[in-house]
This record gives C-alpha cells, sequence and structure tokens, in this order.
C-alpha cells in the first residue's frame, strides 16, 4: 500500500493506521480524561461542598492529557501531511482528521529531495525531507524507503519539467 499520493506539486502523506483495538483504547482515555473531572466537579457541587479551585486545576491538567491522548489517537486515524511546492516556497501541514496544524511556509534557493533513515537498518523505513542547505522541512510520516526513493524521483522529474 502506497502511503502517499502525488498531484502535480501537491504531496499528500498517509499515516499508518494502528490496530483498532490500540486506538480504541486512545480514543477510551482520552475522552476519560475530559469527562472524569467534569462529572466529579458537577457531582461536588450537586451534593453541596461548593466549586474549589482545586476542580479548576484538575480539569486543566486532565484536559491537557486528555488533548494529548487525542491527538495521539486521531493521527494514528486520520493522520496526513500536505506539502505543497513551487520554486521558492514550501508549504507543510499536518492534519489529524478533526482540525489541522498550523501551516508552516519557507522561502528556499534550491529545493532538494532527501531521505532521512530512521530505525533499524532492517526496517528499512524513513522520513521525506524536502528543503535546501539552509532550510527544510521533515515529514514525521515513516515511510519504507523504497517508497521515499520512488517519490523522490517523480518529484525530482516535476521540478526538472517545471509542471
Amino acid at each position: 500500500m502506497k502511503q502517499y499520493s502525488l498531484n502535480e506539486k501537491i504531496i499528500v502523506l498517509k499515516a499508518k493506521k494502528s490496530p483498532l483495538f490500540i486506538r480504541v483504547v486512545m480514543f477510551f482515555f482520552a475522552f476519560t480524561s475530559f469527562l472524569i473531572p467534569l462529572v466529579a466537579t458537577i457531582m461536588s457541587i450537586a451534593i453541596g461542598k461548593g466549586l474549589q479551585i482545586g476542580y479548576f486545576i484538575g480539569l486543566f491538567l486532565f484536559g491537557l492529557i486528555g488533548f494529548r491522548l487525542l491527538k495521539i489517537a486521531l493521527w494514528n486515524t486520520y493522520g496526513k501531511e500536505t506539502i505543497i511546492w513551487n520554486s521558492s516556497t514550501l508549504k507543510y501541514e499536518a492534519n489529524f482528521g478533526w482540525f489541522k496544524d498550523q501551516t508552516k511556509t519557507i522561502k528556499l534557493n534550491n529545493i532538494d529531495f532527501f531521505i532521512n533513515k530512521i530505525g533499524y537498518a532492517e526496517e528499512k523505513i524513513g522520513t521525506l525531507v524536502i528543503g535546501d542547505e539552509n532550510k527544510k522541512i521533515e515529514s514525521a510520516i515513516k515511510i519504507p524507503t523504497v517508497q521515499i526513493e520512488e517519490l523522490i524521483v517523480k518529484l525530482k522529474e516535476i521540478e526538472q519539467t517545471g509542471v
């Protein structure tokens, strides 16, 4: 299965989905992190103990934990990266399905494409790196190096022909 698609000067890299059980567990803990402190606060007020500052601290801390878990769960379910380039600029955006990360834009003098090999040698995986000698954007998605090499050949052809 290809983890990328290429349309003119738009590259879309897709994260490999985690097993369903793992994703269900991550979503469960993410939503539980939001719900437990909220329900505890409502129950405490209903019992008559009143509203205390500790409830806000708990809501905030568990909200951060829940948001981080939700972001990881969404990335492992819907994660994809979009890279758009032309002769002088490169735009990068991570998409989590329910929301998108901030778009990063860099200006380039000379665009080049590389593989950053990661993991063990026998795994043969890496990430796509696009940039010049000063600035670069590296993908967070791990892709088999064979697919990255194939993509780089196509990207260099597009860059040379100026399509």
